[in-house]
């Protein structure tokens, strides 16, 4: 069996039903007669509820329910969404307050869900939650990253949910100082939402004894898990499915209150439930990301070399516990904490803060470009205080291409890389040499130039096994089920394509099965970069089996042997019968052979793979405006061997997209009063079209030795890489002018005052 399935170009499957309106988002599939859901929400950050009359709303035409707690807890629901813990330096782990599923004394951030209205149509349910009584007594609010202030919940003495730390204290501060120089710098990464095509939205239905509950999520089964839990049932009552998903970006891995709410007022009235999200309640209600503080500190010897790293950073958890961890940012923070770079000691410490925000700010993605940003800022500013070129200095601080693999101050092992070779690919294929007669050109225009660089490493994350299955249908159709849930990447693709590739079988025939629970039994959904490579990986060992299978048989139906598989065809020595993967399948059905007719098998990944790459971008700056121009980028990736060229691009260039979004545009604002003041997308600024050059991308790869394929995942990595290379490029064209510090989001009105302040 060879592996010829890997760096194949053609159109993305998908792209037929999508591009032509035939696609099955989950507001295509709602039934007949579904009742519609609306949710009342606080309207301020931090209350005590006085008051919750629901009784005029359930009088309205049309209505069918409205419910508040206490209706929950008399439905049997008891329970509270998933927030989990991370260990604390303190001792113990960090604190666990509830997240109830409606509020229910305390409202603790605008958006939060207080009542859920049921009526016939969307209409009368809004109306109904319109004559819904809420009346309420105002409590302090805290917004302040730092402990301290108005108590949010009492197991957070000083709003401090987690202390944290990671690495060698005692061996960084040795290394400090005995230091020739140290680079102090200190970052603000802004909050920003997903904003994802399509809201969030789910579709729940009780048949007397069994649960369906659909939603537009990024994996099945920890929301078969919990529904069962909050809602007291047996696994087996509780059928989880996932249509089409119009974009997660970790935003939809989690179960959120209004999940809960839907299934149970789904069983207690024996009908279905639908909710469907306006734009304006997600921004309000979604989990976010970023929004924390962070100061590095790194210390170099006489040779320029990095001898030790130090960080302390706090971030706003938000109003409750997020579903992955009690910070998010930690546990992807610590996986790329060090970089590519050779550093002996580290040492993070990182404090979580609650606040009267959006419900918890750590969708998954989170930390990974915190980390980089911050890494990679240091490293540009060390370059300046230096007087070294930012490719020399890093260039010299890289882990040699000798040492792999690589243990971390992290404890991260990296397998391979080759660092050097891409970094010096970039300055090529970027013009480097060329850039002091673009920036010459601009300033004869009155523009400002500026040149950024960023390296990044990430690391695939998510559940390291995976599951894959393959069944022989009696039409001659394959159906490949697998464990993760495409959101607009093209699994669908790369998945049918691969097994095509490995057996010979017709790609057309091959349909990918996902986001069942009653079909996969059990899945590490999509998120981390994950998807691709340890799908493909559990894919390649259920092949392997399946070859194993049909060589055994084989043997015995034509009396010769060993049977071999190469290039889609089984043959033997000595025998003149060849027979393709399908021909094989046929023979097994007619000989009854069933157990033939479906394979499946289960892998552990050998090691996590570790993406990384070199992004270089030029803006222009208008000083009279403070316009930012993004002129021109190019990303040098190390993805291991490619599944889809054409794919991995795509990703890189929607990922670059997300991170110009941040950088340059995007934040989520609060007045002081914890008051969402950008909740729709006349507020909440998001890159267009017009905002972009033609992104260039290279692939220069060098293997993972942890997977067959030698694949390292690339769906995060625009995003990782584009922030701080955005950044530094801005502080580069500002540099001249006496700008010595910046900040995200680049907006026009910043940069002016930066401008103006060192400009009188």
């Amino acid at each position: 069996m060879q592996a010829f399935g890997t760096s194949q170009g053609g159109t993305r499957r998908e792209d037929i039903r999508f591009l032509t309106g035939k696609g099955q988002y989950l507001a295509d599939i709602l039934p007949e007669g579904a009742l519609h859901a609306v949710f009342v929400r606080a309207p301020v950050a931090h209350a005590r509820i006085t008051t919750l009359d629901v009784s005029a709303a359930r009088d309205m035409p049309g209505v069918h329910a409205v419910w508040s707690a206490k209706d929950l807890q008399d439905a049997g629901v008891n329970g509270s969404v998933l927030g989990a813990t991370l260990a604390d330096r303190r001792g113990g782990k960090g604190a666990a307050p509830k997240r109830p599923i409606l509020a229910e004394d305390t409202m603790r951030h605008v958006g939060e869900p207080v009542a859920l209205v049921l009526a016939e149509t969307l209409a009368q349910a809004q109306d109904a939650a319109e004559a819904v009584e809420l009346d309420f007594e105002d409590l302090p609010v805290t917004l302040a990253l730092s402990p301290g202030g108005p108590t949010l919940h009492p197991e957070a003495p000083d709003n401090v949910a987690l202390d944290w730390e990671l690495g060698d204290e005692a061996a960084t501060n040795a290394g400090f100082e005995r230091a020739a120089h140290v680079t102090t710098l200190s970052v603000r990464q802004n909050r920003v939402t997903a904003a994802s095509l399509e809201p969030r939205a789910a579709l729940a239905q009780w048949d007397g004894t069994r649960l369906h509950f659909a939603f537009n999520g990024q994996g099945v089964w920890t929301m078969k898990r919990e529904l069962a839990k909050l809602l007291s049932l047996d696994p087996e009552q509780v059928h989880v499915s996932t249509p089409d998903v119009g974009g997660g970006f970790g935003m939809k891995v989690m179960v959120y209150p209004e999940h809960v709410a839907l299934a149970a007022a789904a069983r207690a009235l024996g009908c279905a439930v639908a909710w469907v999200a306006e734009r304006g309640e997600s921004i309000a209600s979604d989990n976010g990301a970023r929004d924390l503080t962070s100061t590095a500190e790194m210390a170099f010897d006489a040779e320029n070399r990095i001898i030790g790293y130090r960080v302390q950073s706090q971030f706003n958890l938000g109003a409750y516990n997020s579903q992955f961890g009690q910070n998010i940012q930690t546990a992807l923070f610590s996986k790329v904490f060090t970089g590519v770079y050779d550093i002996p000691a580290a040492h993070l410490q990182v404090q979580g803060m609650y606040t009267n925000t959006t419900p918890v700010d750590a969708y998954r993605g989170a930390g990974r470009p915190e980390a980089i940003t911050l890494l990679e800022r240091t490293m540009d500013m060390a370059a300046r205080e230096l007087g070294l070129s930012p490719f020399a200095l890093r260039a010299q601080n890289f882990i040699p291409a000798d040492s792999f693999p690589y243990k971390t101050p992290a404890g991260e092992t990296y397998d391979v890389g080759d660092f050097t070779r891409l970094l010096t690919r970039a300055q090529d294929l970027g013009d480097v040499k060329g850039f002091a007669d673009r920036k010459a050109e601009s300033a004869a225009r009155g523009f400002l130039r500026g040149l950024g660089l960023s390296y990044y490493i990430e690391a695939i994350l998510g559940d390291d096994t995976e599951g894959a299955a393959v069944e022989f249908m009696p039409d001659g159709r394959v159906k490949l089920y697998v464990g993760t849930q495409s959101n607009g990447q093209g699994h669908e693709t790369v998945y049918a394509r691969y097994l095509s590739g490995l057996t010979g079988l017709d790609e057309a025939l091959i349909d990918i099965v996902q986001g069942d629970s009653d079909l996969i039994a059990k899945g590490g959904g999509t998120g981390g970069s994950r998807s691709v490579t340890v799908q493909t990986t559990a894919t390649h060992g259920m092949v392997v089996q399946m070859i194993a299978a049909f060589a055994e048989f084989l043997e015995a139906e034509i009396g010769s042997s060993p049977v071999e598989f190469e290039d889609g065809i089984f043959s033997a020595p000595g025998s003149n019968q060849r027979l393709t993967m399908s021909e094989a399948v046929t023979l097994a059905r007619t000989r009854g052979a069933e157990g033939l007719l479906r394979h499946e098998r289960r892998v552990k990944l050998q090691g996590r793979s570790y993406p990384n790459g070199a992004h270089l971008c030029e803006v222009e700056i208008d000083p009279e405006t403070g316009a930012l121009r993004l002129d021109r980028f190019l990303a040098v990736d190390d993805f291991g061997n490619l599944m889809s060229p054409a794919l991995a691009q795509g990703q890189v260039h929607g990922g670059v997209a997300q991170g110009y979004g941040q950088a340059v545009l995007e934040e989520v604002i609060f007045d002081e009063q914890g008051q969402l003041q950008s909740g729709s997308f006349m507020d909440y600024a998001m890159p267009r079209a017009a905002d972009f050059p033609m992104i260039d991308f290279e692939s220069v790869p060098v293997p993972s030795l942890n997977n067959p394929i030698g694949m390292k995942g690339c769906g995060e990595a625009g995003t990782v890489g584009a922030l701080a290379a955005l950044s530094n490029a801005a502080l580069d064209a500002l540099w001249d002018s006496g700008v010595r510090h910046v900040d995200m989001p680049l907006t026009p009105q910043r940069i002016w005052s930066w401008l103006h302040a060192q400009n009188g």
